[in-house]
């Protein structure tokens, strides 16, 4: 995606492959990118947005944009966060979303891999 009328230009960071993911991390993980992909479209004004994906004893999703950031004192309980949040707490995992300092979004879940899954 280009920046400007287009919406925000996205890059993926991620190793080359992942190993293979249980199916309920894969959907899990896929559900929560598109959500706040679409948030960064519908409410961040943002020119970039990143992804980032990297697999150890978890699998861990970062996506952080240039954006507006959340309204302070925003609890960031909207329907698209809840269900993020919703996925990550279903496999065991973390959800946070916040406004790093200098601004934007930053969305992030860490997802548990099962033992013997790097």
């Amino acid at each position: 995606m280009n920046a400007g009328e287009d919406g925000p230009k996205v890059v993926l960071e991620a190793p080359e492959a992942l190993p293979p993911l249980p199916p309920a991390v894969d959907v899990a993980a896929y559900r929560i990118v598109c959500e706040a992909l679409t948030n960064v479209v519908r409410h961040a004004h943002a020119s970039r947005c990143t992804v980032t994906l990297r697999a150890g004893d978890a699998l861990e999703i970062d996506v952080t944009d240039n954006g507006a950031g959340l309204t302070p004192g925003s609890p960031g309980s909207g329907i698209g966060l809840t269900s993020m949040r919703e996925r990550a707490a279903e496999l065991g995992g973390e959800f946070t979303v916040d406004s790093p300092p200098g601004g934007g979004t930053r969305v992030a879940a860490v997802l548990p891999l099962p033992e013997g899954k790097p």
